[in-house]
């Protein structure tokens, strides 16, 4: 019965609403909505899901982050544009909520949010606005959530995720870590590793298994350096 009696309620609750909100304009509209969503999205026993919480935003407050690898072709962007302009948008675009900026930073979904940004017609059906989920990660997560966005896609470019796995590991991630939460093999970090040519940015450090981060080779410089100090006293 209090199911019955709930479902009353919100409908009549809905019904007020549509009613009301016929003075307002669109964008009225939309951040009245958004509101409601975020109320209902509280109690709602899936609001652990990015998903369960799609929100539509202020374009000029979303912003890309500075470190994604993924490229699309010309003519890919154009086929983008072409399935927004006739299907509308399907899928949100995935970012972190920066509270220092008031600023949506974008993980996963740039090129929806490029074609939001840069077709008109895009734009002024969208009211200027773009849908988005927000998760709640730190740097290093972040860059993993995009690379695993990527990955599943098949698309990433090789120089563009190197320089940020390498971020990652001078950020304190270990190998395993990175492997972890990418996805990828111990074989496929090595290649990466190689074919970036990052070695070549410590050309006094033996380049093997191991990439060194500079955090680790400050480590490594000062243990030699004490060993070094050892011997001349034993000396």
């Amino acid at each position: 019965m209090s199911n019955i009696s709930a479902r009353d309620i919100a409908l009549s609750i809905a019904s007020k609403m549509a009613e009301e909100s016929k003075s307002l304009t669109d964008k009225e509209k939309i951040h009245l909505f958004e509101e409601v969503k975020q109320t209902l999205h509280d109690i709602s026993p899936l609001k652990s899901q990015p998903v369960d919480r799609v929100r539509w935003v202020d374009i000029d407050k979303v912003q890309a982050n500075d470190y994604n690898p993924n490229s699309v072709a010309g003519q890919e962007m154009q086929l983008l544009y072409t399935s927004i302009l006739h299907d509308g948008y399907t899928q949100p675009v995935v970012t972190v909520y920066d509270d220092k900026n008031d600023t949506y930073v974008i993980v996963d979904g740039f090129h929806r949010y490029f074609t939001c940004k840069t077709k008109q017609d895009i734009f002024d059906r969208n009211n200027g606005m773009l849908p988005v989920v927000v998760l709640n990660k730190d740097i290093n997560d972040r860059m993993a959530s995009t690379v695993r966005h990527n990955r599943a896609r098949g698309k990433h470019s090789i120089g563009g995720m190197s320089s940020m796995v390498f971020q990652m590991l001078d950020n304190g991630w270990g190998d395993a870590e990175v492997c972890n939460h990418l996805g990828m093999s111990a074989d496929e970090l090595l290649r990466l590793k190689h074919l970036t040519g990052f070695s070549k940015l410590f050309d006094d450090v033996e380049y093997n298994k191991t990439w060194t981060t500079k955090h680790q080779i400050k480590l490594k410089k000062k243990q030699d350096d004490l060993d070094k100090l050892r011997l001349t006293d034993n000396g």
